[in-house]
């Protein structure tokens, strides 16, 4: 498959047909480059709060509440895009009040789309300092193992990436790729989530597909500069590149990166790599069970 993860910036917008207008753009170029799989970045659905006017755009508790009323529409309109190109589309994370889930605060919620119009949601795990406070996004449920044509996917969103057990448990329920959302406002964050995105394509032997939110939003509270870039990730190791990296982006150049993965390069490096981390992992750690420790004493 060819899969296209996005460097994407925050966009005012005067009318719901200029979103629109800007989703067709950026999933038409993409499956004008032959991709099958396009990934878009954590909380790039912040830019629908510019459709509550800027009282609203500029007040973080308003957005939130503007961008996760607007969600249903999002989706039904990647929906189209998805079964209309034939792909299948992460679409930008959104804040979502969810009641179902939680009683009054949003999650940071991923959604995988497939050509076929179905819906598959991974609410973040783990929330960062700026989303405990001042945004206070509650935790999602329980992970999930997307099951579709292109393969076995999981979904750790920017935090998420850097605790090895969450990743680990994709693998095991058998995530061959795993979509890493990012947003991050300062260099060192990216380099946090990238290092995560590569950690854990070293130790499931997979690939991990990094989109990154770039560019200035000084009208949108909370996310006023951001910097990334698109990467896609697998183990250096059989098969894949000695440094381990597919495709990269520019930093903080807005677009989409490329690159071309087989599952049977995932089979086989899990089967022939010169080594064996997705299954040699449980070696040390029987059940999943952390290793025993011992004090010592040698002061």
């Amino acid at each position: 498959m060819r899969i296209a993860t996005a460097a994407y910036p925050l966009d005012w917008f005067e009318s719901w047909e200029d979103f629109a207008a800007k989703q067709r753009s950026w999933v038409a170029e993409a499956v004008a480059h032959g991709a099958e799989l396009l990934v878009f970045p954590e909380y790039g659905s912040m830019e629908l709060s510019s459709l509550g006017g800027r009282n609203a755009a500029k007040d973080l508790e308003a957005s939130l509440h503007v961008v996760s009323g607007l969600i249903p529409e999002a989706d039904a309109l990647y929906c189209d895009l998805a079964r209309e190109f034939g792909v299948h589309i992460l679409a930008p994370t959104a804040p979502v009040f969810d009641p179902a889930e939680h009683d009054s605060r949003p999650m940071n919620r991923a959604r995988l789309i497939t050509p076929k119009g179905t819906i598959g949601i991974q609410d973040k795990q783990i929330m960062t300092m700026g989303e405990r406070d001042p945004m206070d996004v509650a935790p999602g449920g329980d992970l999930r193992l997307f099951d579709t044509g292109l393969g076995k996917m999981g979904i750790v969103t920017c935090y998420d990436s850097e605790f090895p057990l969450i990743s680990r448990a994709l693998v095991e329920a058998g995530a061959e790729i795993l979509l890493v959302p990012s947003c991050t406002s300062a260099l060192s964050g990216y380099w946090r989530v990238r290092i995560g995105a590569m950690g854990r394509a070293l130790e499931g032997q997979c690939v991990s597909v990094m989109a990154s939110l770039v560019g200035r939003a000084n009208w949108c509270e909370g996310f006023e500069q951001t910097t990334g870039m698109g990467g896609v990730f697998g183990p250096p190791d059989t098969g894949f590149p000695e440094t381990g990296v597919l495709a990269e982006g520019t930093l903080g150049q807005a677009g989409w990166t490329y690159a071309d993965v087989t599952l049977d390069q995932i089979a086989h490096v899990r089967r022939d790599g010169v080594v064996r981390n997705a299954t040699h992992w449980m070696e040390r750690t029987p059940g999943g069970r952390a290793l025993p420790t011992t004090y010592c004493d040698l002061r």
